[in-house]
């Protein structure tokens, strides 16, 4: 009897430790999903587009973009958001050459309330830097503009948007000027064991381009999954996303794999 009780209290102790620990993940999950969360992360985000240019090969963006959030007294957050593109694309012409190397840098400072109401909602400045190497891989331009963030979590629900407009001010004369608008909606349904569904495809609309080359609009999704390596808190997404609209050179399928390392606060 008394060996008994003792694997009931060891049985229910496991019980309840792997319950807190699925609870912990769903709650690393939303982190995650908040762009104005309090989580140090540093996500690489790796975006294949299919049937780019007149060769229709692949266009690979690699995301590199650190999130560091920043404590301005006990009732504000300012969260920083810096994303440096690593990018190699085919030619634009029939017997051009790939060009491979790094994009314009895009940072952005969203002002955050500690405490939110219904809605948790960032705002700040977007900031582009001619960083492109080879520059045809750029703008080859400074620019500025505003970004807000606004969402909502809901149970196992998550959702909101974010968008911005960046207009150029500075740069190479010869080089078009820069008026780029990026709306990001996103929508996340977690699962308790860290498992979550995600959509949040990235429509741009570029305002100096004709109206046939103006927007890129995908649809899709994807899934994703909280886990460690040793103590090193990780999240994995794969996403799949189909053009409805896009520019001429842009192909219509868009393949997306996200691999962030976490830095939860020790609490």
């Amino acid at each position: 009897m008394k060996k008994a009780l003792i694997l009931l209290c060891i049985l229910c102790a496991a019980l309840l430790s792997a319950s807190t620990f699925a609870a912990a993940e769903e709650d690393l999950a939303k982190a995650t999903q908040n762009p104005v969360s309090d989580l140090i992360s540093l996500p690489f985000q790796d975006n294949m587009n299919f049937g780019y240019g007149p060769n229709k090969k692949i266009d690979n963006v690699l995301n590199i973009q650190p999130v560091i959030p920043i404590s301005l007294n006990e009732n504000w957050n300012l969260i920083t958001r810096t994303i440096l593109p690593v990018i190699s694309r085919p030619a634009l012409t029939t017997n051009g050459k790939r060009k491979t190397g790094t994009g314009d840098l895009l940072f952005t400072a969203f002002l955050s309330p500690k405490k939110p109401g219904a809605f948790i909602w960032g705002v700040g400045p977007a900031l582009l830097f001619p960083t492109a190497n080879p520059s045809e891989l750029g703008t080859k331009k400074w620019g500025i503009g505003p970004s807000v963030v606004v969402l909502k979590m809901q149970n196992a629900w998550v959702y909101g948007a974010l968008i911005n407009n960046i207009w150029s001010y500075a740069g190479a004369k010869n080089n078009p000027s820069v008026n780029l608008m990026t709306l990001q909606p996103f929508l996340n349904y977690n699962f308790p064991t860290g498992w979550y569904l995600t959509s949040s495809p990235i429509i741009t609309s570029n305002w100096n381009a004709n109206s046939k080359n103006r927007w890129t609009i995908p649809l899709g999704g994807g899934f994703g999954k909280i886990f460690s390596i040793g103590k090193q808190p990780m999240n994995a997404q794969l996403h799949a996303y189909y053009n409805v609209k896009k520019p001429t050179q842009v192909g219509h399928w868009t393949l997306r794999l996200q691999l962030q390392f976490l830095f939860p606060k020790k609490r």
